[in-house]
C-alpha cells in the first residue's frame, strides 16, 4: 500500500510542470515602443479598413452556432503574453538614453556611426569623424551601448527572469534596425549596409 501511495505522489509531481516561454511578440512591441520613444518617432496610424456587413439572418445564424460551439466546448480565455517596461530603472535608462539621442541622430545621419547585428552601436569607420570629435564619438558610443546592455537586463529583471536577458537584447537587435531611419548603417550578415 504504501509503494502505491509513493508511485502516486511521484506520477502527481511528474504531471505539474510549468512552462515559462519567452513572449517574442510582446517583446518585439515592447522594443518598439521603447525605441520609437527614444528616438520620437511616433507610430503611423492607419485607417481601419470598413468590414463588410452581413445580411441579418446571417449574423444570426452565426451566433447560434457560436454559442452551440461553446456549449460543448468552453472558450478559451487565454490572455495575452505581455511584458513589463516600466520600473524605475527602466523609466531612468530611458530618460538617458533619449537625452542622448539628440546627439547621436546626427552622428547616424553623418554615417559616422551605425547600429551592428547584436543591436549595439559601432563607429564604422574612425577615420571619417573629424579629430576634434573622435573622443566625443567613442564616449557617446560607449555610454549608449552600457545603457542598452542596462535596458535590456533591467527588462528581463522586472519580469522576473533574468534568464530572458540574452533573449530580449536579439529581439531588440532586430528592432533597432527596423525602427532606423533612411539614409542610417546597419550590418548585416558582417557588412555594412545603408537603410
Amino acid at each position: 500500500m504504501r509503494k502505491i501511495s509513493v508511485l502516486s505522489a511521484i506520477l502527481l509531481t511528474a504531471c505539474v510542470t510549468i512552462n515559462i516561454y519567452f513572449p517574442a511578440a510582446a517583446a518585439e512591441k515592447a522594443a518598439d515602443e521603447i525605441i520609437k520613444d527614444i528616438q520620437k518617432n511616433t507610430p503611423q496610424q492607419t485607417e481601419p479598413k470598413p468590414k463588410a456587413s452581413l445580411p441579418d439572418w446571417q449574423v444570426s445564424v452565426y451566433q447560434l452556432i457560436d454559442n452551440a460551439i461553446n456549449v460543448v466546448v468552453s472558450p478559451a480565455q487565454a490572455e495575452e503574453a505581455n511584458l513589463a517596461i516600466d520600473s524605475a530603472e527602466i523609466r531612468q535608462l530611458r530618460a538617458t538614453m533619449e537625452a542622448r539621442f539628440a546627439s547621436l541622430q546626427p552622428l547616424y545621419a553623418a554615417g559616422y556611426i551605425g547600429i551592428q547585428a547584436d543591436g549595439l552601436l559601432a563607429v564604422r569607420d574612425i577615420g571619417s569623424v573629424p579629430l576634434k570629435d573622435r573622443n566625443q564619438v567613442n564616449k557617446l558610443v560607449t555610454a549608449e551601448n552600457a545603457d542598452r546592455q542596462n535596458l535590456y537586463q533591467a527588462i528581463a529583471n522586472a519580469n522576473g527572469h533574468p534568464e530572458w536577458t540574452a533573449q530580449i537584447k536579439s529581439t531588440f537587435a532586430g528592432r533597432w534596425v527596423s525602427n532606423a531611419q533612411s539614409g542610417w548603417w546597419y550590418q548585416s550578415s558582417g557588412s555594412w549596409k545603408q537603410k
